[in-house]
């Protein structure tokens, strides 16, 4: 078709600009295209046929649909373990870098000058520079993927104010505010240094680029890319590199995935096919899934636009704070304890623990897998008993363990699990809403981003409360096996 080799005029995208400037129940999940209706252009190109054109493969059962987990792709019969779904040759994954053109050489050093003031938290700005450039050019290559790419992401840095301030959650806020602030300035940034470039130079075809299209461009990497072997390096070792990977990025997540990535060298060669092998067997009708990563929802919100219930990897942060750790014991009953006046040989330990002194790290989480960040459990333990030198004795792994027996004792033990339900009834006080609240803007119905907001920080307090159910259960076992005892 020929509207496909044809670069839109603007790289502006909706209205993120205004965003940025008022901003200052399962456990599969879709990247951020299914939350978006529409595309960049009405009607894109057929990836998979695309992808077979350019000598890749795509299994003959695949389809791209809309399922509960939402658009992605299906299987539309029975595949058995082992199959190949989807093989991109080498020239297909969307990687910052790329070869040299004599007739653009101007156009790459620029591009590589504004991806060198981005910093490396902010990676995806960086293969986002490159996606706005491939998107500027007429006859892209990758104008076929580029095009099936949403219009709009879900991701917090569209939200509007108000939906922002409703995630009530400091640290993400923290994180959204941080990324606004990045846009409005690199915005400046790549104005200043793109002002009066000749258009033969002009990394993005003397198009305007501005907030609004780089917030889409990091938006679209951050959701979809993923790091996977890339050059070889002088050591023969591969660097690891964040890709887009077309139609593999349109595969949902999932903690129990079906699928798994697959990269292969041709020995012959330095080429490198990236696949998608299935790792068990895939129904008819069955979403093909991959896993992200074992991420928070904070992660999963900020950077992919969707929320997971019941996530096994949620945290919440909480600083380690002598006054906060006070409140915390006295409103548990604890007595006489020493957070604010600790001993020598317990200052000692939170040396030791990265909890004080110089390049401390007071951020500690609750939540998770471990339940209670081990350095917190240590510190409070080593804080709520006098016998020196039974903890100096101990190994620290011992101290932060919360699999084991209660290492200083069932006394000093249910101690520290009281002032870590203390905090916990604490951190529930932060946010401005109770869960009940939650559920009643959710049965209402509101926008998909207040939904988002709403479905964050109501997660958050259902994993606080878990984690208060789990020190509970422990404590009264403790009182238990004191009393037979």
């Amino acid at each position: 078709m020929a509207a496909s080799a044809v670069a839109p005029k603007t790289l502006l995208s909706g209205t993120v600009l205004d965003m940025v400037a008022s901003s200052a129940s399962s456990l599969t999940h879709r990247r951020a295209l299914a939350c978006s209706a529409s595309r960049l252009v009405p009607r894109p190109p057929d990836l998979a046929r695309w992808v077979r054109t350019e000598g890749g493969f795509v299994h003959p059962k695949l389809r791209i649909a809309d399922s509960s987990y939402g658009l992605g792709v299906v299987s539309a019969d029975d595949i058995p373990p082992g199959s190949d779904l989807i093989v991109l040759p080498t020239h297909l994954p969307l990687q910052f870098h790329r070869p040299p053109d004599p007739r653009r050489d101007g156009a790459h050093s620029l591009l590589a000058h504004l991806a060198s003031k981005v910093p490396e938290e902010l990676w995806a700005m960086r293969l986002g520079l490159r996606l706005l450039q491939e998107r500027a050019t007429v006859g892209s290559l990758w104008w076929p993927y580029i095009s099936n790419l949403p219009e709009a992401f879900t991701v917090p840095i569209f939200f509007p104010g108000g939906d922002v301030k409703s995630l009530q959650y400091a640290p993400l806020l923290h994180q959204v505010n941080k990324r606004c602030r990045f846009l409005l300035e690199f915005e400046k940034e790549v104005k200043n240094i793109l002002d009066d470039v000749a258009s033969k130079d002009h990394p993005f075809g003397g198009q305007d680029v501005n907030a609004s299209s780089l917030g889409w461009a990091m938006s679209a990497v951050s959701s979809r890319a993923f790091r996977l072997h890339g050059e070889i390096l002088s050591d023969g070792k591969h660097s690891e590199v964040p890709m887009l990977l077309p139609l593999i990025d349109m595969c949902n997540h999932s903690f129990n995935p079906n699928a798994r990535i697959v990269q292969q060298q041709d020995t012959s060669s330095r080429n490198m096919s990236v696949k998608v092998v299935a790792e068990t067997h895939i129904n008819g009708d069955t979403p093909v899934t991959l896993n992200y990563g074992c991420l928070s929802n904070d992660l999963f919100l900020l950077d992919y636009g969707f929320v997971i219930p019941s996530n096994p990897y949620d945290q919440v942060e909480l600083k380690y704070d002598e006054t906060l750790l006070d409140a915390a014991s006295t409103a548990a009953g604890v007595s006489s304890p020493s957070f604010s006046s600790p001993a020598k040989w317990q200052q000692e330990i939170l040396s030791q623990l990265n909890l004080q002194g110089d390049g401390a790290l007071p951020k500690v989480t609750l939540g998770g897998p471990e339940l209670v960040d081990g350095r917190l459990l240590a510190a409070l333990r080593a804080l709520l008993t006098t016998e020196s030198e039974k903890v100096k004795i101990l190994d620290l792994s011992a101290l932060k363990s919360l699999g084991g027996e209660a290492p200083l004792g069932s006394s000093v033990e249910a101690a520290a699990l009281r002032t870590i339900i203390a905090l916990c009834v604490i951190a529930l006080e932060h946010f401005s809403t109770k869960i009940m609240e939650d559920e009643s803007v959710l049965k209402v119905g509101a926008s998909y981003s207040t939904e988002l907001a709403v479905q964050f920080r109501m997660q958050k307090k259902l994993m606080i409360i878990d984690v208060m159910r789990k020190l509970t259960q422990r404590v009264k076992m403790l009182s238990k096996e004191k009393s037979a005892a």
